[in-house]
C-alpha cells in the first residue's frame, strides 16, 4: 500500500545549488544537507510540523521530474511493480529505482510514518499556491497503457478531465501528490515528468516566481507554463491549491 509520496526535481549538476534555492523560496521550504557521494540530494524542510513531500537530484542531463512511493511493503511492492511491466534499474538498501512500461523512471521506497500534509504556501500580496502534483507527458501511441499502468500501480483510479488529452490518477486524500497524464501531440517523444503547482491566483504566482529567477513561457488552457532558473518546465494552473479540484 502507497502511504506517501514525493516529488523529486531532478535538475543539471552545474545549475543544481540554483534550481535549490529558487525552488525553496516558492516552496516555503528551507533545504536539509546535500547528502549523497557527490551531494546530490537534498530535501526541501517544511516549515512546522509538517512532512516533507519534495526532494531535489544533480542530475548530469537536462533533468525533469520524477515520483518516489513510499509503500507498507518494499519487496512485495517490487514484486507488484515488476509483474505490471516496470524494469528494474537499480536495487539498493532501502532503495528500488524502476521505469514504467513507457520508460519513465521512478522508485520505490519504505514508509517512514509521514503523515502530515504542509499547508498552500502565501506569496506576496496574499496568494497561495502548493506544489500537488507531477505531470506525466506521454507519447500517443503509449499513452492509454501508461495510464493502466500508473492506475494499476498505485491502485488508485484513473478518471477524464475537461480535456480529453489528460487523464488523472486519483490519489486518496491526504497525501500530498496527484498524478496527472498528459498525452503529447506528436508520436514518438520520449517520456517525461514536470511540476504543477495549483494557484489561487496564476498571475500573482508568476510575478512571484519571476521575481526567485523564473520565466514566462508560453499559456495553456487553465495553466501558464514556467521556466525556473535551472533550465526545467512547470507549470501554475488554476486549480484550488486546498482542494486540488480545477478552478
Amino acid at each position: 500500500m502507497i502511504r506517501w509520496a514525493y516529488a523529486f526535481i531532478d535538475r543539471p549538476r552545474d545549475r543544481f545549488p540554483q534550481a535549490c534555492a529558487f525552488w525553496a523560496a516558492v516552496t516555503g521550504t528551507r533545504l536539509s544537507e546535500l547528502r549523497g557521494p557527490d551531494g546530490e540530494f537534498v530535501t526541501l524542510l517544511p516549515r512546522g510540523s509538517a512532512d516533507a513531500f519534495v526532494k531535489a537530484q544533480a542530475v548530469g542531463g537536462p533533468g525533469g521530474a520524477h515520483v518516489d512511493l513510499a509503500v507498507d511493503d518494499l519487496a512485495a511492492a517490487t514484486v507488484r511493480a515488476r509483474a505490471l511491466g516496470a524494469a528494474p534499474v537499480l536495487a539498493e538498501d532501502g532503495l528500488e529505482v524502476l521505469r514504467s512500461p513507457g520508460g519513465l523512471l521512478f522508485c520505490l521506497v519504505p514508509w517512514e510514518g509521514e503523515a502530515s500534509r504542509p499547508a498552500p504556501v502565501e506569496g506576496p500580496g496574499g496568494a497561495t499556491a502548493r506544489l500537488d502534483q507531477v505531470c506525466v507527458d506521454v507519447a500517443p501511441e503509449a499513452f492509454d497503457a501508461e495510464v493502466a499502468f500508473w492506475s494499476a500501480l498505485t491502485g488508485w483510479e484513473s478518471v477524464e478531465t475537461r480535456l480529453p488529452e489528460f487523464r488523472r490518477v486519483l490519489s486518496p486524500p491526504g497525501l500530498p501528490l496527484r498524478i496527472l497524464m498528459q498525452r503529447l501531440d506528436t508520436p514518438g517523444q520520449p517520456i517525461g515528468a514536470h511540476l504543477d503547482l495549483a494557484c489561487s491566483d496564476v498571475e500573482a504566482a508568476r510575478t512571484w516566481h519571476e521575481s526567485h529567477g523564473a520565466e514566462f513561457v508560453s499559456r495553456g488552457a487553465a495553466w501558464l507554463v514556467m521556466r525556473d532558473p535551472a533550465g526545467g518546465l512547470y507549470c501554475l494552473t488554476t486549480r484550488d491549491p486546498e482542494t486540488g479540484r480545477a478552478g
